[in-house]
């Protein structure tokens, strides 16, 4: 016999958590179906770990500058070990606070890997579930190439799984992971090689954003080499690694490759033709502007929809969608318009809305463009200086902003407040009558001319 639910997330990651979560809280009878670690991706290998591993990167970057504030600092050898048990007893009581947060909403867990019957019943572990809606959010996981000797290399996940730091490393791949990994990898003191197949990295953000990264990355000491693909991948009798790439290269002694060239929908064990549930060729699930599939009663969200694959949108999508189906709000729905991010680079990179080439294909000679570049004040001091660079896009008579972007140091922390001053519709003229906060960089943004 089947046990009955309200509602089932296929997923313990940020979507299938907070679509259960908020329908409980509406007096939904809910489960959550999760066969790894409770949290996700973000949680358990992704924001959570990269955003520990960044502070620390970070740090090391202080203790260099404390010396010019007169300091006597010295950067000794890092203590891989320390930092990794810290990180991950960090994880772990996030974990365990999810299961008794379960537990407390009247939330049932069950452990294990879901497989659709039909569009309402689920299998897992020989028994079955049904539920007038089904959530599903299980997320994607890294690509790894089919290069001859890939399997010798790492993904984004075995990074957090090193029980040594690498000495000398290779990350392949110019999207934000990789040069997310690359970069704190390069201040916590390996060796990076970075190897992209174009020319440049982040390909979607605003071109400027992608060239003072290139040039901080190469500044760090970062070795980018850019046009370039990896043909073959061989080990040395002393276990480092060679890589045989594109135009009879070869990248010799890394002690560490790492794929971080895209990810795929978690979704070939779900068994989705027995739903009807239509995905694309690459197996991602399309769904409406109200997360729905084409079968009734069966939604996705998260990164399984191949749309916007960050956190806050599984969770804000999901929450939204909860409030659609047990709250009567028939219209909650996410926007999915001008949803900002941050790339923890180094140094960091915040952004929004539209980059300028995306404005000048919408709105051509109407669009206007303030940007600005300096060496921030933090650096007064210090031998070694990063930039920032700043861009608003304005449009119209009107200079309504419809874009932000902004690289260097605090742009993380300072694009959020500006975010809900792009989404109000605000002009540059809004941002010239704010009053600047100073000494500030963020102060830039109200005083472009």
């Amino acid at each position: 016999m089947s046990k009955h639910y309200d509602l089932i997330a296929i997923g313990g990651g940020s979507g299938g958590l907070s679509a259960a979560e908020r329908a409980a809280k509406y007096g939904a009878k809910c489960a959550v179906i999760e066969s790894g670690p409770m949290g996700g991706t973000c949680v358990n290998v992704g924001c959570v770990p990269k955003k520990v591993m960044w502070y620390a990167g970070m740090l090391a970057h202080a203790v260099e500058d404390a010396k010019g504030y007169g300091f006597d600092a010295k950067t000794g050898a890092l203590d891989w070990d320390t930092l990794v048990k810290g990180r991950q007893g960090y994880i772990q009581g996030i974990n365990d606070w999810y299961h008794t947060y379960l537990a407390d909403s009247n939330i049932d867990e069950i452990v294990g890997t879901a497989t659709f019957i039909d569009a309402h019943t689920v299998e897992v572990n020989g028994e079955q579930y049904t539920a007038e809606h089904i959530v599903i959010a299980p997320g994607t996981q890294p690509v790894v190439p089919a290069t001859p000797g890939a399997e010798l290399g790492i993904d984004s996940d075995g990074f957090f799984a090193l029980k040594e730091q690498p000495r000398r490393m290779a990350v392949v791949g110019s999207g934000y992971i990789a040069v997310e990994i690359a970069g704190l990898m390069r201040a916590l003191g390996t060796e990076v090689t970075l190897i992209i197949r174009r020319q440049h990295v982040l390909g979607n953000f605003d071109a400027m954003l992608r060239e003072v990264l290139m040039e901080e990355m190469l500044s760090a000491g970062i070795n980018i080499m850019s046009s370039m693909e990896i043909e073959q991948v061989e080990k040395a009798a002393d276990g480092s690694l060679t890589l045989q790439c594109s135009g009879g290269h070869s990248l010799s002694g890394f002690d560490s490759l790492l794929w971080a060239i895209g990810r795929e929908p978690n979704t070939a064990a779900l068994n989705l033709p027995a739903t009807g549930v239509e995905v694309d060729k690459a197996g991602y699930i399309p769904t409406d502007d109200f997360q729905n599939t084409n079968v009734a009663g069966v939604y996705a969200v998260g990164d399984v929809t191949g749309r916007a694959a960050l956190t806050p949108v599984a969770i804000g999508a999901a929450r939204r969608l909860a409030d659609r189906l047990f709250d009567n709000k028939t219209e909650r729905k996410l926007d999915y318009a001008n949803i900002p991010t941050v790339v923890f680079s180094h140094p960091p990179i915040g952004t929004v809305g539209l980059s300028e080439d995306e404005a000048r294909a919408l709105h051509g000679d109407a669009v206007k463009v303030y940007s600005s570049r300096f060496t921030p004040m933090y650096h007064a001091l210090t031998e070694h200086k990063t930039q920032t660079a700043m861009k608003l896009v304005c449009v119209g008579a009107q200079e309504k902003v419809v874009g932000i972007h902004i690289i260097g140091l605090g742009a993380d922390e300072m694009l959020q407040g500006f975010a809900v001053a792009l989404r109000m519709g605000a002009t540059k003229k809004d941002l010239d009558d704010t009053v600047a906060i100073h000494p500030s960089s963020a102060e830039e943004l109200v005083t472009m001319r």
